[in-house]
């Protein structure tokens, strides 16, 4: 069972954990990134969620919550290696964005990595993501625009800019 830190309203962290699945106390966060990976053809990595899961088969950057212990990257850094079998180089990670999502109770980091990957190479972990894709700028910010994204992508210009 998954343990997260427990963090206050000003992203400071309270000593205190819980478990996936129980209910965040009232004026707490735990953490979570998400992480986009663009290739040297300027193609941004996309994998599809697994049916079984919350948005089921939406298409999304591959990310999760930050476990006890861990900071934003190092989280990112596993996330990528559990679910998609990608080993990337924390210290080529740069962090794009952060956001505060109180309906969430969680702050949200977004890391960018450039690499290059052979799909054939990755191996997806079963129960989380069923495909994966590179696509191009155009082709993303179609999806983006047919609700194909997992729809708490909110934040694509960030991305793009």
């Amino acid at each position: 069972m998954e343990k997260w830190d427990l963090y206050n309203a000003k992203r400071e962290k309270t000593g205190l954990t819980m478990q996936r699945g129980e209910n965040i106390p009232k004026g707490l966060y735990h953490l979570v990134v998400s992480v986009w990976i663009v290739n040297q053809q300027g193609q941004y990595l996309l994998s599809q969620r697994h049916p079984d899961k919350q948005y089921p088969l939406y298409w999304e950057c591959t990310g999760g919550a930050v476990l006890s212990g861990e900071n934003s990257l190092q989280g990112a850094v596993r996330e990528v290696k559990e679910e998609l079998g990608i080993t990337l180089a924390p210290e080529q990670g740069k962090l794009i964005y952060q956001f505060r999502r109180e309906d969430m109770q969680d702050f949200y980091d977004v890391w960018l990595f450039h690499a290059d990957i052979d799909i054939k190479e990755m191996v997806l972990q079963k129960t989380e993501v069923v495909d994966v894709q590179w696509v191009n700028q155009d082709k993303l910010l179609n999806m983006f625009q047919k609700k194909q994204l997992h729809p708490l992508i909110t934040y694509i210009d960030t991305l793009i800019s």
